[in-house]
């Protein structure tokens, strides 16, 4: 995902040795006693009857600090179908492959490190890029490419896993900027109003993610339409049985997410839970589409290292403080500016509101990463190491933290 003219490498494995190390900057010591009480991330626990609480019901309350062991396993769960889209996605611009998937359905998930989940591949997801651009520049392949594989649609297929989760489960999952035409999407940060629904004629989402949802070519449908005939199949064959819809995503992967959980709760009314469990993402939308998003009972998690700066873009958040319920003021995040300031901003393309709960993480707790920059901030495999060692805010990172940094 790149923004700002910051552009971060999307390939989620990163050359950090395997073994432990010491940190000397290390700004917080290892939760020892407490850590040790915590078991192994890799044991599946059943969720049973409680599937809908970790699914985000009550907004994940009383279970991100600490973080409880149950959704921690599925956080890291939910990553690992992400990092699955990576490693399917074909990024050598030299290829005759190139900017789509590497695997067919049948074994994408085997194949790109992701056997005996329980899950099948059901439909492979293309995004297109709205913007054009001159004839001559279809000359390179690699710069012209304005449809690319994005991601995939999967659902649990297995008896015993269906019952551990205590439903049948349909993952989205959606990998981070690779082409060039996604990234000149990513920079285009103003917001873009919604087509009216009778519900918030303000609501405005970021225009480069918009257009990659939403536009089409004579070849290739809109992602918006390729999720939705699949969720209009898949409700069709399971939707009299307990369903949830889970779509992940990180980085550009994750502003997806969030746009494809909105657009499915719209367009179906009888829509099953729908849970978007991102990481890494950007800002998407304004208050308004937050609001409408809230409404819908879509719920969102997003997972947050305080130090990757693509969390923190695009524009300003302008963010409503509440007494008893009502909103009676609005402040841009961080406070003390002068109301005619806030006015400006909230006048402009470029007011934006954070959506959903947050799960807050930082790279400076970890012992095991040196050397902090954009890119490993940035990086899925951090955002799953992070996950993995996180315990709560006053003991940020475990000792028996078992996924480590390749």
């Amino acid at each position: 995902m790149g923004l700002c003219g910051i552009r971060v490498p999307q390939n989620p494995t990163l050359s950090i040795p395997h073994h432990f190390h010491n940190n000397t900057h290390m700004r917080k010591p290892l939760c020892t006693a407490i850590s040790a009480a915590v078991s192994s991330p890799c044991v599946k626990l059943k969720l049973g009857k409680r599937w809908r609480e970790y699914q985000g019901l009550h907004n994940w309350e009383g279970l991100l600090d600490p973080l409880d062991e149950n959704l921690r396993n599925e956080i890291l769960r939910y990553g690992q179908f992400v990092d699955a889209a990576y490693k399917s996605f074909d990024f050598d611009p030299s290829s005759p492959s190139y900017a789509t998937c590497l695997y067919p359905k049948a074994s994408l998930l085997d194949r790109s490190g992701l056997p005996a989940t329980g899950y099948r591949v059901s439909k492979h997801l293309r995004a297109t890029s709205g913007i054009r651009l001159p004839g001559w520049v279809h000359k390179a392949p690699s710069v012209a490419t304005n449809s690319s594989w994005i991601g995939y649609v999967a659902v649990c297929q297995d008896k015993q896993e269906i019952s551990r989760l205590g439903r049948r489960d349909v993952v989205i999952a959606f990998r981070g900027t690779a082409t060039c035409l996604e990234w000149l999407e990513n920079v285009r940060a103003t917001l873009t109003k919604l087509p009216s629904t009778g519900c918030g004629p303000h609501m405005a989402v970021e225009s480069g993610f918009l257009s990659l949802y939403t536009s089409d070519t004579d070849s290739c449908p809109s992602l918006r339409q390729m999720v939705r005939d699949e969720i209009s199949r898949l409700l069709q064959s399971y939707g009299d049985q307990p369903l949830s819809l889970t779509i992940t995503g990180h980085s550009l992967g994750a502003a997806l997410a969030t746009l494809a959980a909105y657009d499915i709760k719209e367009y179906f009314k009888r829509a099953p839970m729908v849970t978007v469990m991102s990481f890494g993402g950007p800002r998407v939308g304004n208050s308004s589409f937050r609001k409408r998003v809230e409404k819908q009972g879509t719920k969102v998690l997003r997972i947050v290292n305080s130090d990757d700066v693509i969390t923190k873009v695009p524009g300003f958040v302008v963010k409503e403080e509440e007494e008893g319920g009502n909103a009676v003021a609005s402040k841009l995040k961080g406070g003390g500016v002068p109301r005619w300031i806030q006015k400006c901003v909230e006048d402009t393309q470029w007011a934006y509101s954070d959506v959903g709960r947050e799960l807050r993480l930082s790279s400076r707790d970890s012992p095991h990463l040196t050397g902090i920059n954009a890119a490993t901030c940035h990086d899925l495999n951090t955002y799953l190491h992070l996950v993995d060692g996180f315990v709560s805010s006053s003991c940020p990172f475990r000792a028996t933290a078992r996924r480590i940094l390749r």
